[in-house]
């Protein structure tokens, strides 16, 4: 009867280590769940983000044109926004200078376009990496120091554009949410787009000369993220902020 009682007493104990390893197995890998930051990727190699863990990145893409850029910047500054991340071509920099030398005075973050805007994926290795060393040699010369975040000119990418992008010491940054608005699709539209966002995306919009109604649509995007309580990061501190995943891209 004694012999009875001490196996029992054996497997209960079994079974609670069994349940206890379970628990916390599970514990760990939730709160591993919630601070990565989603990304693109190939399988062993270099990563595109897309997503955060918290906070929202309020990124611009400016590939051409003379006229929106600045009052983008003009609206930012009343708005007393100072945490967001600009992605520029070369070929824009090079003809605006003075607004380059803007946003890093007022402390924006600056991530690069490529050169010129082609789809990188039509395009052979070479050629890649010589749009990306055009765009390089342009940001030197602007004295524009420690760029490493590069967009894909027209957002799309597959596993040679991150392995490039990677040897040369840059992350591709992709999107989560995107507000549409190159396409014109009037102002309540752009808003209705943005308002889609929520804690850890990556917002993007335009400041090109295609996108006319941004300007206007902007300043009710920062009061929805505002009245979410989302606090705007740059890429980089939302980065910085949490461990990558991977999606494999073909």
């Amino acid at each position: 009867m004694n012999f009875f009682f001490v196996l029992n007493g054996r497997s209960i104990k079994q079974i609670l280590v069994i349940v206890i390893a379970a628990f916390f197995t599970a514990w760990f890998f939730y709160m591993e769940s919630i601070v990565q930051i989603p990304a693109f990727s190939t399988k062993d190699g270099p990563k595109a983000i897309y997503k955060g863990e918290k906070n929202l990145a309020l990124t611009f893409n400016i590939g051409w044109g003379d006229e929106k850029a600045e009052p983008i910047l003009d609206l930012l500054k009343k708005e007393k926004v100072h945490s967001v991340t600009f992605f520029l071509s070369g070929s824009w920099a090079e003809r605006h200078p003075d607004l380059v030398n803007r946003m890093i005075k007022e402390g924006y973050e600056i991530g690069m376009l490529g050169y010129d805007y082609k789809d990188y994926t039509d395009l052979e290795d070479d050629k890649i990496r010589r749009d990306i060393s055009k765009a390089q040699e342009v940001f030197r010369k602007l004295n524009v120091k420690n760029i490493e975040l590069l967009r894909a000119p027209t957002g799309h990418f597959d596993q040679r554009t991150l392995k490039i992008a990677g040897r040369m010491g840059y992350t591709v940054v992709h999107w989560s949410v995107d507000t549409k608005d190159w396409t014109n699709p009037g102002t309540a539209k752009i808003i209705e787009n943005a308002s889609k966002a929520k804690r850890g995306d990556i917002l993007l919009m335009h400041a090109s000369d295609s996108a006319k109604q941004t300007a206007e649509a902007l300043p009710l995007v920062l009061k929805d993220l505002r009245a979410k309580n989302l606090k705007l990061v740059t890429v980089s501190e939302m980065i910085a902020n949490g461990d990558s995943n991977s999606k494999e891209i073909k």
